[in-house]
């Protein structure tokens, strides 16, 4: 047993009434004695008044034991009826002694005192239970008489009745320490609160925290009362401190301990210093165009404000090596003081030792926090390298899917981590998701406004923005640079035939080679469609360029394999470089463009400079190309529509599709400009197929409107004529518009028919089975013959207008013209005679049976709302006759 646990005097109180003897341990400061059931100590005696007594603890000076007074009557004042005993001796108040009996008004209730040492704390809980407690304690420990055997003053305060006083109320029962010291810093009382508080402050005396600096604070406050905070052994007390002048006293009293209170403010300041952490960083994340920046200042602002050492950002990736998940520091905040550790924390497994458990938990969406003391010990070998002794972890989450961790870590202290600041790495978990979420976003967004989607290749726009910045340097730096404008030769060929899907891993193919072929430095970038733009920077002799140009041919002239096809490309390139007269990014491409034009005229598969003596006219056919391509999607085309008439009745038997362009900026274009243009480019294509579709939805609109059903004649351009699809795809609009087939009439020219009899054949056979009338256009331009036209399935013959032209004037035409209509209508075609603009022509074809004619005695060609309003006026009625013929007929006004 502890010497000082040996030598501690305990105090019991054996009390003998009506009902009995019973053994109180007197452990409290204070006990009410009487007959009333609120006592603390209750006496059965009819003669015991309801409050008789209190016994009271009493500190004894300059000591830390204590002994206990007994005084009569209760806490107001009142005495007891009976009146109280102590050894037979009638008294207001008795200090107790070992062995004192007390009596309570007579013999009928009795109580002995006892205090006693050296006994065990077990066998003091034993003695309320024995019966003969005086043999007992005289087996089990010695008597103790506080107040006879310490050497007391006589003259103590306890005599006096201002001690009798001050000892029955508030200093010795209230629960709040209580000290007085003199000037020269020695302790003069204690309250029995402030001995069980502090058992050591008369021991330590005026060093003990609830003595320090009171005299220099009464110095310092010129006070003789004021308050101040004090910390023992990590709890904090309110202190309220008096100065007594009379007696040159010093008196404390311990208000309350605030160590929660403190406690709970220091949280709600590390909150709020979290949160504002919180805000600022969400700010960074929010605000910071570069990503990097804006994580490096959240860690920053976040570390400082969690007071941690280190903060961390993990993200997870698949090993190089091995493909298995791993995690990677991508970055990290530290204390100055602290060692770098990015090398460390590269491609750590998760199925190591190290991390398994971390992978368990943070991908289960739960937090790893603690001490690493308490962690496995592979662990600990793996944060010993950061001198970490505690650490916080959250998971990164995006879309339920654990993608890394951010991490706060101390050096300093085995810490526990609050629930504020796990709440707040999990609030900045998702800022930083979010964010890195968002650029992602941002940096596909960026990616795809300036690359193209099918190569990879920088985009036009992004090509511009590259040129503008190197002329910039260049300039500065009095150096040159160079711009190829280059465009595949056959690549449309190959897209048309092979169809788009080869024709787009064939772009493919062709960039990856344009990039092989290039310098470091230079940039390769898709133009569009099958267009290329190259910078090639840094440029000190043109022979530079020429070779680079060079390279590119011969890359490109080797054979490409897709799927089974051996395909063969080659490629055209304008070049223009940095000089006087090509001396920003719009001429530089402009002229480039135009060499490019010239290297085509040179037959292809060549480079050529842009010089100025360049005809300024092949820029504006260039752009005129460049813009055809964009006039579909722009809907700048629209479908004119011309009548074909009978000569005979007068009547509207059908409508000729002629496609027109209204360009914003060059107004309309003449057909004889960009059709041309349209079939070298191959553009003639998507637009013939637009033009099919769009005059047999008009033709299916004028029969719902209720107009007499007539045909729609529309002309096939001899590559559209070609494509391997051409049939499925009439076949297909006709379904997809509901017009009845036999209301379509098909084009072609007598060139295109002849080109190659036997394909030409198949073809119309097929579309005749399909039910779509077939015209022979512009007849008499092909050096052909009706003889080998009368092999085709044909019933249409258009008579081209070269020839009404010289109707009239020509002799010859005229019999020709004759000739074609009686052998055509002996084969059973039909005959239309175009570019019918005089009576005399009129006349003539009416005089040889021609059928039908088209031009502008009658109608110009005119838009969809027009030839509505036309038909709709007509409606096939009769029309008045006209120079004595049938009917008299009118010239349109369109």
């Amino acid at each position: 047993m502890p010497g000082n646990e040996w030598e501690k005097i305990r105090h019991l109180l054996v009390v003998q009434d009506l009902q009995g003897q019973r053994t109180i341990p007197l452990q409290e400061t204070t006990y009410s004695i009487g007959r009333d059931s609120r006592n603390a100590i209750v006496l059965r005696s009819r003669s015991v008044s309801r409050q008789h007594a209190i016994l009271l603890r009493v500190t004894l000076p300059e000591t830390d034991q204590y002994g206990f007074r007994i005084i009569d009557g209760n806490f107001k004042g009142k005495s007891s009826t009976n009146g109280l005993y102590v050894n037979g001796m009638k008294c207001v108040s008795h200090n107790l002694q070992h062995g004192d009996v007390i009596a309570f008004g007579n013999n009928q209730v009795q109580a002995k005192y006892y205090a006693i040492s050296h006994i065990s704390e077990k066998a003091f809980s034993e003695s309320v239970d024995i019966d003969n407690i005086s043999d007992f304690l005289l087996e089990q420990a010695h008597a103790a008489n506080p107040f006879p055997t310490l050497a007391v003053d006589p003259n103590f305060e306890a005599a006096s009745e201002t001690a009798l006083a001050r000892l029955a109320s508030f200093p010795e029962l209230i629960p709040n320490p209580i000290i007085e010291m003199d000037l020269g810093g020695t302790i003069t009382y204690l309250n029995p609160a402030a001995s069980a508080k502090f058992p050591k402050i008369r021991e330590i005396g005026n060093k003990h925290p609830v003595l320090t600096g009171l005299l220099n604070a009464l110095e310092d406050h010129q006070l003789n009362s004021f308050s101040r905070e004090i910390t023992v052994d990590q709890e904090v007390f309110e202190q309220f401190i008096h100065y007594l002048p009379e007696s040159d006293l010093i008196r404390t009293f311990i208000v309350r301990d605030i160590t929660e209170q403190k406690q709970a403010e220091a949280e709600l300041r590390q909150r709020d210093r979290l949160l504002q952490a919180v805000a600022e960083a969400a700010n960074y994340l929010l605000v910071e165009m570069n990503y990097e920046t804006g994580i490096d200042k959240a860690l920053a602002v976040l570390g400082e404000a969690a007071k941690a050492d280190r903060a961390y950002l993990f993200k997870n990736h698949y090993h190089s090596d091995t493909g298995e998940m791993a995690l990677s520091l991508q970055f990290a905040w530290k204390r100055t003081h602290l060692a770098a550790s990015r090398f460390h924390w590269q491609n750590q497994l998760y199925q190591a030792s190290e991390l398994a458990r971390w992978y368990a938990t943070l991908s289960g969406g739960k937090s790893i926090s603690g001490s690493i003391q308490e962690f496995p010990v592979a662990e600990q070998k793996l944060l010993a390298r950061d001198e970490i002794k505690s650490l916080l972890l959250v998971p990164l989450r995006l879309e339920d899917e654990f993608w890394g961790c951010i991490g706060l870590a101390d050096c300093t202290h085995e810490r526990t981590w609050s629930r504020h600041e796990e709440s707040t790495l999990l609030t900045m978990a998702a800022s930083i998701s979010g964010a890195w979420q968002r650029q992602q976003v941002e940096e596909k967004i960026r990616y795809q406004a300036l690359h193209d989607m099918l190569t990879g290749l920088p985009n036009r726009f992004f090509f511009n923005e590259i040129l503008a910045k190197t002329l910039t340097n260049a300039t500065r730096n009095r150096e040159s640079l160079a711009v190829l404008f280059l465009d595949l030769d056959r690549f449309k060929v190959i897209n048309d035939t092979l169809g788009h899907t080869i024709g787009d891993r064939l772009l493919q193919m062709v960039a990856q080679r344009l990039k092989e072929s290039l310098r470091e430095g230079d940039t390769v970038a898709r133009w569009g469609g099958d267009e290329f733009t190259i910078l090639l920077p840094h440029i000190n002799y043109l022979d530079e360029v020429a070779q680079v140009a060079q390279k590119i041919l011969q890359t490109l002239e080797k054979i490409f394999c897709l799927d089974g096809h051996e395909l063969y490309i080659s490629a055209s390139i304008g070049i223009s470089v940095f000089d006087a007269h090509s001396h920003d990014v719009e001429t530089l491409i402009q002229h480039a463009d135009a060499a490019l034009y010239y290297a085509k005229d040179e037959g292809r598969n060549n480079y050529q400079f842009y010089t100025t003596t360049l005809s300024a006219k092949t820029p504006e056919l260039l752009n005129l190309e460049k813009s055809l391509r964009y006039a579909v999607d722009r809907q700048e085309l629209t479908v004119y529509y011309q009548p074909r008439v009978n000569i005979v009745t007068g009547k509207i038997t059908g409508m000729e599709a002629l496609v027109r362009w209204k360009n914003p900026e060059m107004g309309l274009v003449a057909p004889n400009i960009f059709i041309p243009l349209a079939e070298e480019s191959g553009l003639i294509i998507p637009i013939g197929t637009w033009v099919l579709r769009t005059a047999c939805i008009q033709n299916k609109a004028w029969q719902a409107a209720g107009l007499p059903p007539l045909t729609v004649a529309v002309n096939l351009s001899p590559k559209q004529f070609r494509q391997a699809t051409l049939v499925e795809d009439v076949a297909k609009i006709l379904a997809e518009t509901g017009l009845e087939p036999h209301f379509l009439e098909l084009e072609i020219t007598e060139s295109t028919a002849i080109a190659d009899l036997e394909f030409t054949r198949n073809v119309l056979q097929k579309l005749e089975l399909m039910g779509v009338h077939l015209s022979i256009d512009d007849f008499g331009t092909g050096h052909s013959s009706l003889s080998r036209l009368q092999l085709l399935p044909l019933h249409n013959l258009k008579i081209d207008r070269s020839f009404i032209q010289e109707l009239t004037t020509d002799v010859r035409v005229a019999h020709i013209v004759k000739a074609i209509v009686t052998l055509g209508r002996s084969l059973g075609l039909r005959l239309t005679a175009e570019g019918v603009e005089k009576q005399e022509e009129l006349d003539f074809l009416k005089s040889i049976n021609c059928e039908d004619v088209q031009g502008y005695f009658f109608y110009k060609p005119m838009p969809a709302d027009k030839a509505t309003e036309v038909l709709q006026n007509r409606h096939f009625s009769e029309v008045e006759e006209k120079n004595g013929v049938g009917h008299k007929y009118e010239k349109s006004e369109v």
